[in-house]
C-alpha cells in the first residue's frame, strides 16, 4: 500500500495545478496573508473557503462558446472558525471569547464565487481585473421570490415584509438553467443558528434540526440574527434552505431565493429539457431518510428570447417521488 501523502495524484501524463485557492484575490488588490487572521473586508474580494459545486460559463467567440475563456462559478459551502480566525491549537475555539468581527470574517467565507479565467498556453489562470468577478457571502442581500415570499412565516423584525434576506449559506452541489443562470443550493443551513437562553423546539424546527447548540459555531453569541431568542428573529432559518438563482453575467444582479423548488437540506438542481422545451430541475433532499424531489416548470422554454425565461423558477409544479418495494414508483404533486 502507497504511503498517504497531502497531495493530489494523477495518472501519467497529467498534471495537476491550483487554478484558486482560499484567500486568493479576485481582484488587483492583495491575496490574504495566511500568517494572519481572516477579516471580513479581505475575505469579500478574496475566494471562499471549501469549493464544492462548480460550473463553467464559457464566453461566446465568433458565435461559438469558447473553450479558452468563461466564467467559473463555485460554491464556498463552509468555514473551518478556527483558521479563518487564527485561533492555534484550533481545539480551543470552542472556548475564545468571539467578537462579531470573527464571526463576520467566518460568514463571509461562505458563498459563491464568481470568477473569470482564461487559459493562456497550457495553463488556466484567473483574470483578477474582471469587471464579472464578485463574492456573494453570508451578508449578502438576497430576494425571496415565489409562493413563500411574504408569508407570515418569512418575517422578521429587520425584514417585516419577508421578502429580503441576508446573505446565502451552506451552499452544497449546484445546478445551472438553460438561460444562463447559476443555482447554488443551500444544504444544512440548521447548524448556524443557536439559541443564548432557555430553548423550545417547536415541531417544524425538529424537523429541520435547528438547536439551541447549532454545529458549534457559535455565532449565535454575538450574532443577533443567529439567536433563536432574539426578539423578532424566530423566522430566520425559515429564510434558509432554498434553491438561491444568481447571474453571473450582471455584476450588479441580486441573488434570488426560488421558494416554488421547496425548501429542504438541497443536494443538487439539475435541469432536463425535453424535446417539446418542457424544462424540470431534480433536486435530493442530503439528510437521513428523505426525498427526492422535481420541479417542472409551468412554462415552456423560449429559445428565441431569453428573457422570457427568467421568472420560470417562480411558477411550476413540485413533486416528490413515492418509490414501491418493487423498485417502480410514482411522483406525487
Amino acid at each position: 500500500i502507497a504511503p498517504m501523502t497531502d497531495a493530489v495524484t494523477v495518472p501519467s501524463g497529467y498534471t495537476a495545478r491550483v487554478l484558486v485557492a482560499w484567500g486568493d484575490s479576485l481582484t488587483p488588490e492583495p491575496h490574504w496573508d495566511p500568517a494572519l487572521p481572516m477579516d471580513e473586508a479581505t475575505q469579500n474580494h478574496c475566494y471562499g473557503a471549501h469549493t464544492d459545486g462548480m460550473h463553467f460559463f464559457p464566453f461566446t467567440v465568433a458565435g461559438a462558446p469558447s473553450s479558452e475563456r468563461g466564467l467559473l462559478v463555485t460554491n464556498s459551502e463552509y468555514c473551518d472558525p478556527p483558521l479563518v480566525n487564527g485561533i492555534k491549537p484550533s481545539s480551543t475555539y470552542a472556548t475564545t471569547a468571539l467578537t462579531l468581527d470573527m464571526v463576520r470574517a467566518q460568514q463571509a467565507a461562505h458563498g459563491v464565487n464568481i470568477l473569470e479565467v482564461q487559459k493562456h498556453g497550457s495553463t488556466w489562470v484567473v483574470n483578477r481585473y474582471s469587471p464579472y468577478n464578485r463574492r456573494i457571502t453570508g451578508n449578502t442581500r438576497c430576494r425571496i421570490s415565489g409562493p413563500a415570499a411574504g408569508h407570515d412565516l418569512m418575517k422578521t423584525a429587520a425584514d417585516p415584509t419577508g421578502t429580503e434576506v441576508l446573505g446565502t449559506l451552506n451552499n452544497c452541489a449546484h445546478g445551472y438553467t438553460p438561460w444562463g443562470t447559476y443555482l447554488t443550493c443551500e444544504e444544512n443551513w440548521n447548524g448556524y443558528f443557536g439559541a443564548n437562553g432557555a430553548f423550545t423546539q417547536t415541531p417544524l424546527e425538529r424537523r429541520y434540526g435547528i438547536t439551541a447548540s447549532g454545529f458549534g459555531y457559535r455565532w449565535h453569541e454575538v450574532d443577533p440574527r443567529f439567536d433563536l431568542n432574539a426578539p423578532g428573529n424566530r423566522n430566520e432559518p425559515n429564510r434558509f434552505g432554498w434553491v438561491v438563482e444568481i447571474d453571473p453575467w450582471d455584476p450588479n444582479s441580486t441573488p434570488v431565493k426560488r421558494t416554488a423548488l421547496g425548501r429542504f437540506k438541497h443536494e443538487g438542481a439539475q435541469v432536463v429539457v425535453d424535446r417539446n422545451d418542457n424544462v424540470a430541475f431534480y433536486m435530493g433532499d442530503d439528510e437521513r431518510n428523505d426525498y427526492v424531489y422535481k420541479f417542472v416548470c409551468a412554462r415552456k422554454l423560449d429559445r428565441k428570447n431569453q428573457a422570457n425565461n427568467r421568472d420560470m423558477l417562480d411558477h411550476g409544479t413540485l413533486y416528490v417521488a413515492r418509490f414501491n418495494a418493487d423498485g417502480t414508483g410514482v411522483w406525487l404533486p
